[in-house]
């Protein structure tokens, strides 16, 4: 797979699978757009790959500001004249029992796991149409296909990106546009680590593969529906989970 020549723009860059996706994506010859909140995280990003022969920029951003959303895709759209590839995959969690879940932990995760795909699909997608070419990438979850206790406003927000993504599938498709998510199982990053030693062994029973997940899997996922070779491929899930989810 190669995409040399393309403009690859990713949010949640800064860490995890945001940030495995960035490398795996200029490592192929994309140049890379690298979005997050932590500017000092994005530059080490960016000089990494700059110095492994990539090409990236940082853009600092809180996607579930949209002034601020609009603002980083100007400035990107400027910088580097368009966009080919967009992967949405900021997202945050806020664990609780929906008995006692505040109503700003349910309007935080939905705005900066769901709403911001939104926007940042509405941002990207006229470079897409004018070019008649573009891949969006939405970073959905397990739990927003089986459901999560403790987790409503999560679950939420990554069933909601699923619907999301058919629905604009549906709309650019004839524009040659795919959309496509990645459903990733038990994946090892900054949001797991805090996970307890028992919490993680059981987690682990429910997957037939037997390990926990890396940043890569998922990158190398996302690398393929962003290229040419899943061109025929649109409003679909892409399951990263071991097996932990079937069918």
């Amino acid at each position: 797979m190669t995409h040399s020549g393309q403009v690859a723009l990713v949010t949640g860059a800064s860490q995890g699978i945001g940030r495995a996706c960035a490398l795996k994506l200029a490592a192929s010859g994309a140049t890379v757009a690298v979005a997050a909140r932590n500017q000092e995280k994005l530059a080490e990003l960016v000089q990494q790959i700059n110095a492994s022969g990539g090409k990236a920029s940082a853009f600092p951003v809180d996607v579930a500001d949209e002034e601020q959303v609009k603002t980083a895709f100007k400035t990107a759209l400027g910088q580097l004249g368009k966009i080919d590839i967009l992967v949405n995959n900021a997202g945050i969690t806020r664990d609780q029992l929906v008995m006692r879940m505040k109503r700003a932990d349910w309007d935080s995760v939905l705005h900066t796991n769901l709403t911001s795909a939104y926007l940042c699909i509405q941002q990207a997608i006229g470079s897409m149409l004018k070019q008649r070419w573009g891949r969006i990438i939405n970073i959905t979850s397990v739990f927003g296909q089986t459901g999560q206790a403790g987790q409503a406003n999560y679950a939420a927000s990554k069933a909601g990106l699923i619907g999301l993504t058919m629905a604009i599938a549906r709309e650019v498709a004839s524009r040659n546009i795919t959309c496509n998510a990645v459903a990733p199982g038990f994946i090892e990053t900054a949001m797991t680590s805090g996970f307890s030693e028992d919490f993680r062994q059981n987690a682990l029973k429910a997957v037939p593969l037997g390990r926990v997940g890396t940043p890569e899997d998922v990158a190398n996922a996302v690398a393929f529906l962003a290229s040419d070779e899943a061109s025929y491929i649109t409003g679909h899930v892409l399951s990263v989970n071991g097996g932990m989810l079937m069918g």
